[in-house]
């Protein structure tokens, strides 16, 4: 079914914009300094210049954005430029950079070697940031991004108050401070907490911007304007429509070279606590009020504060884990998890997890929501499938003994960003037969093929302060006071049961969902 684009008011409206405020095109933005830790990492490489890049290409970099890059290596500024440009050709969606846009952005692009997570560094790299102040106009304003190691976030953050570069001074400045922290946010409820207290120390709240690359998807943020700018969906939208809710997250990859990082981590707090409840959140929540960042955060954390714990003598039948072994991935060979370097031979950490979870308020209660994630899976699929309640069978039960299959919806995140609906219609000809069809819509198709980064619409909503897309103190420790108690069991469970690599998982992920008369939606191709 061909979509097309709709003409509509405030059609360039950024999504966290509230009708009345400036769009992004009509907003004054001054000058400012991003400043990224760790700027010599993977983070700053793959991601954060490639998108610094596309948005300059795009017109939407504020204008006058300064970049320093932060590390403990020794760099001249020259060679950190030709660093990034590097990392621009070969990682940027357009490819090679265009030379003029390049030489111009390049001139404001900086290197600065210290030791940040120590106060004396901090204040090295303060006079630095002033110099360049008064060169570019900058006024003092700054975005610190923490792209480091979490066992750097705290005495990075320490050393940043200790030097004065915090937004909590006692003197009034025209200038801001605002700090972007990456995931993960803690390894557990206390940790997030410890975490967030050192940020509360040293930034007001509203400077502080948690980012999940995963909010900065399109069709993620989309899901807003699906449910509620449309008539269609809102009165079937709950437990009287609804039979049941899945959502996958699903890689092909491995650990690749992060075996020590998941050892100490695992599928639970590597996606379950972020990603895939930031969709559970935005699939289930109230319309909130307004479209402002903390109207829409309040109503995502009322959706968490919402979800039942799972009782512990219930942590068995409710959750599986799994960890991939030996098999096929795109008909080529893989190893297993115990075989990926720097992972223990008879580690029994979880690369797969699926749990049922419950959300006990008005609209939700009885409808319960699937979740799976877990790598060397058969497909990299990203999707949320509604699945609605079967119709009635008197109209059709001579003709069709079994149940016709009942509507449902599939929003896909990635890899192919799309909407689809199942219904059923008669097949042509003389006989009544009934088949289910499908109704497409696809992003590209619709719109274009234009598909910006995640984190091109992250870096610019926090350089322009909208927090939308962030995630708030209080809604982290929400999450981890839904997955802490599941982990705390997890030792005392039997070892998580392995599945071939290239397959969809545990056999016990399949029996979560059969028993209660159901199946996983598993994605096509």
């Amino acid at each position: 079914m061909a979509v097309s684009p709709g003409e509509i008011g405030d059609r360039d409206r950024p999504c966290g914009a509230a009708m009345g405020e400036p769009t992004r095109s009509e907003a004054t933005v001054n000058p400012a300094i991003l400043v990224v830790f760790g700027a010599t990492g993977d983070l700053m490489r793959r991601k954060l210049m490639p998108a610094l890049y596309n948005l300059a290409l795009d017109g939407l970099l504020p204008e006058g954005t300064v970049v320093v890059g932060v590390g403990r290596r020794e760099q001249a500024d020259e060679a950190f430029r030709g660093a990034m440009r590097e990392a621009v050709a070969r990682h940027s969606r357009r490819g090679l950079p265009d030379e003029t846009l390049w030489q111009d952005l390049s001139r404001r692009l900086y290197y600065v070697r210290c030791a940040f997570t120590t106060a004396e560094g901090q204040r090295q790299l303060r006079e630095r940031l002033e110099a360049l102040d008064a060169r570019h106009g900058t006024g003092g304003r700054r975005l610190f991004y923490l792209a480091v190691p979490p066992e750097l976030f705290e005495p990075t953050i320490r050393a940043l108050r200790e030097s004065g570069q915090g937004d909590l001074r006692a003197h009034v400045a025209p200038d801001w401070r605002r700090i972007v922290v990456e995931k993960p946010f803690g390894s557990d409820l206390a940790s997030a907490c410890r975490l967030n207290d050192e940020l509360s120390r040293t930034f007001r709240e509203r400077h502080v911007f948690r980012i999940d690359h995963y909010l900065g998807k399109f069709t993620v943020q989309n899901l807003l304007v699906f449910r509620f700018a449309n008539t269609l969906w809102e009165p079937v939208w709950n437990r009287s429509h609804i039979d049941h809710v899945q959502i996958t997250v699903a890689e092909q990859i491995g650990v690749e070279d992060r075996g020590e990082y998941y050892e100490q981590t695992g599928a639970l707090r590597d996606m379950v606590q972020n990603h895939l409840l930031q969709l559970l959140c935005l699939t289930a929540m109230e319309p909130p009020a307004t479209l402002d960042a903390d109207a829409i955060r309040d109503e995502k954390v009322k959706v968490l504060r919402a979800v039942q714990p799972i009782p512990t003598g219930a942590v068995a039948p409710a959750v599986v884990r799994g960890q991939y072994g030996p098999g096929q991935v795109d008909g080529e060979p893989v190893p297993g998890y115990r075989q990926e370097p720097e992972v223990a031979p008879d580690s029994t950490v979880e690369t797969y997890v699926a749990l049922k979870l419950a959300i006990e308020n008005w609209r939700w209660a009885g409808v319960p929501f699937y979740l799976r994630t877990g790598k060397r899976l058969a497909k990299r699929v990203t999707q949320i499938v509604i699945e609605f309640q079967q119709p009635p069978s008197v109209l059709f039960r001579k003709l069709f003994p079994q149940s016709i299959q009942s509507n449902t919806l599939v929003i896909e995140v990635q890899p192919d960003e799309g909407i689809s609906l199942e219904f059923n219609a008669k097949v042509p000809g003389t006989l009544t037969r009934i088949r289910t069809v499908e109704m497409d819509f696809n992003f590209d198709e619709s719109f274009g093929s234009y598909s910006p980064e995640a984190y091109e619409r992250l870096l610019l909503d926090a350089l322009l302060g909208d927090a939308t897309l962030f995630t708030r103190r209080d809604e982290v420790e929400a999450a981890w006071s839904i997955v802490d108690p599941i982990r705390q069991w997890f030792d005392r469970l039997p070892p998580p049961e392995l599945y071939p690599a290239g397959t969809w998982g545990p056999a016990a992920a399949d029996r979560l969902i059969a028993q209660d008369g159901r199946y996983w939606r598993n994605p096509k191709g």
